[in-house]
């Protein structure tokens, strides 16, 4: 059974850094792009970056370019978001999510994922 675990979110003051984890097992982690999402009270889960298989590649929203930065470590089947210089509209819960399809290109579509982990709160006071 695939599991993905968040960690790492938390109450930050603007300007602040944070840094989450994505923990996953159940799957030949290395083998499958990563995302993460986000969703705001009262909003639609929208798309953060995605790294793919190898690390390689990334591609980040508009609006967390230049601010976000994702890693992953595929011998510890774990993703990384690192986040700097957050602004009260990061305020949001995240989600990773994995790739449904094996050495698959970067998606931004939360339906190229099959397997989400159950979130984690970023706040973030201005």
């Amino acid at each position: 059974q695939v599991q993905l675990v968040e960690s790492g979110g938390g109450l930050v003051q603007a300007g602040g850094s944070l840094r989450l984890s994505c923990a996953a097992s159940g799957r030949t982690f290395s083998s499958y792009a990563m995302g993460w999402f986000r969703q705001a009270p009262g909003k639609e889960r929208e798309f953060v970056v995605a790294i793919t298989w190898s690390g390689g590649n990334t591609y980040y929203s508009d609006s967390v370019k230049g601010r976000f930065t994702i890693s992953r470590d595929n011998a510890k089947n774990t993703v990384y978001l690192q986040m700097n210089r957050l602004e009260p509209e990061d305020t949001a819960i995240y989600y990773c999510a994995s790739h449904r399809t094996p050495w698959g290109s970067l998606g931004t579509n939360s339906r190229q994922y099959d397997y989400w982990g159950q979130g984690t709160q970023v706040t973030v006071s201005s």
